[in-house]
């Protein structure tokens, strides 16, 4: 059970928790995605991942409706999110937002014949299934800047890179942000 006591009494008491980016990425095996379509209407999703220097792979198939939005609109927001049952307080679990673009990689590519094998080692055998079917596209999403929240007053700005550039302390709790 949580407790008064979980949660700081204000955000100047709140100390920065030491960024673990990288270990969340690593240990996660799926990513959130959130996508939107050409009239702009959202959907969210999940695909496994396979990241490869700065680069993120998914193969997708076009019965989710996020494929088409993935190859078509080029722009993604994906979530690497700790597990719930690990998290010690909800509203400070550990996460990793992203702004990405996306392109696809045509079928038997050179990108392609590297990636596919890399996902069957990472996944298994389904990528014999899954991999020659049609329907099924490699998508790359390239990150372009990220927010990593790890706990209370523990909020920091990522490069694509999953280095920290700055703690995020520039915004009191309490305002709300103007819409501009």
């Amino acid at each position: 059970m949580n407790t008064s006591s979980d949660i700081p009494k204000s955000t100047a008491e709140a100390k920065p928790i030491a960024p673990k980016v990288k270990e969340l990425v690593e240990k996660s095996k799926s990513v959130i995605l959130g996508t939107v379509d050409a009239d702009g209407k959202p959907n969210s999703s999940y695909a496994p991942f396979l990241k490869i220097e700065n680069t993120y792979y998914v193969l997708v198939s076009f019965m989710a409706r996020h494929t088409k939005n993935l190859r078509d609109q080029k722009k993604v927001s994906m979530m690497f999110i700790a597990d719930e049952s690990t998290s010690k307080q909800i509203y400070a679990r550990e996460r990793l937002t992203f702004d990405a673009l996306t392109e696809q990689i045509e079928r038997n590519s050179d990108k392609w014949n590297n990636v596919i094998p890399a996902l069957k080692e990472k996944y298994g055998k389904v990528l014999d299934v899954i991999s020659p079917m049609e329907d099924f596209i490699l998508i790359a999403i390239h990150p372009i800047s990220g927010s990593y929240v790890n706990g209370f007053g523990s909020a920091y700005i990522i490069d694509k890179n999953l280095d920290v550039l700055t703690h995020r302390n520039d915004i009191a709790h309490g305002t709300v942000p103007e819409d501009n």
